[in-house]
C-alpha cells in the first residue's frame, strides 16, 4: 500500500515537472522577425534626362551664388541682402546633393570658377532634351556698379536667371525617371518661382537710379 503511494506521488511530481517545462518553453518562444522593408535607393534609376538636369544645375546654381556674393558686398537695400543670404543658404545644398548624385552614377560633375564662361552642356533643344541655359551674366558690369543701380540690376538678372532654371526643372519634371531628382526639381520650380515673384515686386519698389 505504502508502494503504490509512494509511485503515484512519483508520477504526480513527474507529470507537474513536464507540465512546467511546457509552460517554460511556451514563454520564451519568441515570433519569427519579419524583416524590414528595404527602401529603395535614390540612384537605382536614371535617365539621360536626369544626368542633363543635374550637369546643368550645378553650374547655372553657381552662377546664382557669385551673383550672391556680390550682392552681399554691394547691395544698398537690406531686402537685396536678405534674399542674396536666401538663395546662397537655398542653392549650396541642392549643389551638394546634385553632386552627390552624379557621383554615385559615375557620371561627371561639372564645376565653374570665378570668370569661367558657361559650358554648353547639351544640344539644341528638342523633344525630351534639356533646354539649354542663357549665357553668363555680365558679372564685370555689376562689378561697377553701386547703390541703387546695383539693386536694379541685380533683380533684373537674377529673374532671368530663376526663369532659367525653371525651364530646366520643368523639362526634368517631364521626362526625368529618378523620383528623387524630380522632386527636387519640382522643389526649385516652385522656390524660384516664388523668388520670381518677390523680385518683380522689390524692382517695382525700386527707385529708378540716377545716371
Amino acid at each position: 500500500m505504502a508502494h503504490a503511494v509512494r509511485t503515484a506521488a512519483l508520477t504526480a511530481v513527474l507529470i507537474a515537472a513536464g507540465a512546467s517545462a511546457g509552460c517554460a518553453g511556451t514563454q520564451t518562444a519568441q515570433p519569427p522577425q519579419v524583416p524590414a522593408v528595404a527602401q529603395p535607393s535614390p540612384t537605382q534609376q536614371f535617365n539621360d534626362t536626369d544626368v542633363q538636369f543635374l550637369q546643368q544645375m550645378i553650374p547655372h546654381h553657381q552662377q546664382a551664388l557669385m551673383m550672391a556674393a556680390m550682392a552681399a558686398q554691394k547691395a544698398a537695400g537690406a531686402d537685396v541682402k536678405q534674399l542674396a543670404a536666401a538663395i546662397e543658404q537655398e542653392q549650396q545644398p541642392e549643389i551638394d546633393q546634385m553632386s552627390t548624385w552624379l557621383k554615385q552614377w559615375g557620371k561627371p560633375v561639372p564645376s565653374m570658377g570665378p570668370g569661367m564662361a558657361m559650358p554648353s552642356m547639351s544640344p539644341p533643344m528638342g523633344h525630351g532634351m534639356m533646354p539649354s541655359m542663357g549665357p553668363m551674366p555680365d558679372m564685370g558690369q555689376m562689378q561697377n556698379m553701386t547703390g541703387e543701380q546695383f539693386d536694379q540690376m541685380f533683380l533684373q538678372l537674377m529673374i532671368a536667371h530663376h526663369e532659367g532654371a525653371v525651364a530646366m526643372a520643368k523639362a526634368e519634371i517631364a521626362g526625368g525617371a529618378n523620383p528623387a531628382v524630380k522632386q527636387l526639381a519640382e522643389k526649385i520650380q516652385s522656390s524660384q518661382n516664388a523668388q520670381i515673384e518677390q523680385m518683380r515686386q522689390m524692382l517695382a519698389a525700386t527707385p529708378t537710379p540716377t545716371r
